[in-house]
């Protein structure tokens, strides 16, 4: 449950090696959150992080989860809630993919839309019954503002994350008055995140601790929605009616 501060004590992050994910692990452990299960390939990578968060003070353990192998996560996640409850369940894996690649290698696109999205509802579905069975707890949805509208730049991303967000937001229909609280946040272009060749960050664009920031801020709130950072919410809106050969002649969209 959690503790008097409103900060979960538990902590189950799908996604052990993203950078949100461990920004938002290691701010909420400071806000004593005690016990993060960090789910995700097996890698060096997975294995440091975990040793990351222990040397902040928390008992961590490593589930192996892989996104795209829907056909274990009901008993891999299930695993994790048989230990005890769990109040938070923060799902931030995801790829962005390689678009130009993308376009003339469909075998890519698919693994993309199958990371972000059909890997997403499958344990998103998992955790949402586990959490309603134990009565009480948070499942936060890293999506992503390129979900909004489709662009040239990443429409094979940026489709998979409109999915997804559509899903959540139903989700979180479908869990109200149940005591599960679902929150969808989409951040802008991630810095830390975006790798070698990719377009500059926008004016925009945000890092892992800003967005963790924003989630701690969003869960204290009980907020359904959160945008990171907030100005994105008029900028997407207002971009959202501008007629489609103007948008797609724009240099920069968030």
């Amino acid at each position: 449950m959690k503790d008097a501060f409103g900060a979960p004590q538990s902590l189950l992050l799908l996604g052990g090696t993203s950078a949100i994910g461990l920004a938002t692990a290691r701010r909420l452990i400071a806000r004593r959150t005690r016990t993060v299960w960090l789910a995700g390939r097996p890698s060096p990578e997975l294995a440091a992080a975990a040793g990351s968060l222990r040397a902040l003070g928390a008992e961590v353990h490593v589930v192996p989860f892989d996104a795209l192998d829907t056909d274990v996560h009901a008993e891999r996640l299930g695993q994790v809630f048989a230990e005890g409850d769990v109040d938070l369940v923060l799902l931030a894996f995801g790829v962005l993919g390689d678009q130009a690649r993308d376009e003339s290698d469909p075998a890519a696109a698919v693994r993309v839309a199958q990371t972000n999205y059909t890997g997403a509802v499958s344990a998103a579905l998992v955790c949402a019954g586990a959490l309603q069975a134990q009565g009480h707890g948070s499942l936060v949805v890293l999506s992503s503002v390129a979900g909004e509208r489709g662009r040239r730049a990443d429409f094979i991303y940026g489709s998979s994350k409109a999915g997804l967000d559509v899903f959540a937001q139903g989700l979180g229909d479908a869990l109200h008055g149940t005591g599960v609280h679902v929150m969808v946040v989409r951040p802008g272009a991630v810095r830390a995140a975006r790798p070698a060749g990719r377009p500059e960050p926008t004016p925009l664009s945000t890092t892992p601790e800003a967005v963790a920031g924003a989630i701690e801020l969003g869960l204290r709130r009980r907020s359904e929605t959160v945008w990171v950072p907030a100005p994105l919410r008029l900028v997407a809106s207002a971009l959202r009616h501008v007629p489609r050969p103007l948008h797609r002649r724009l240099p920069v969209t968030p």
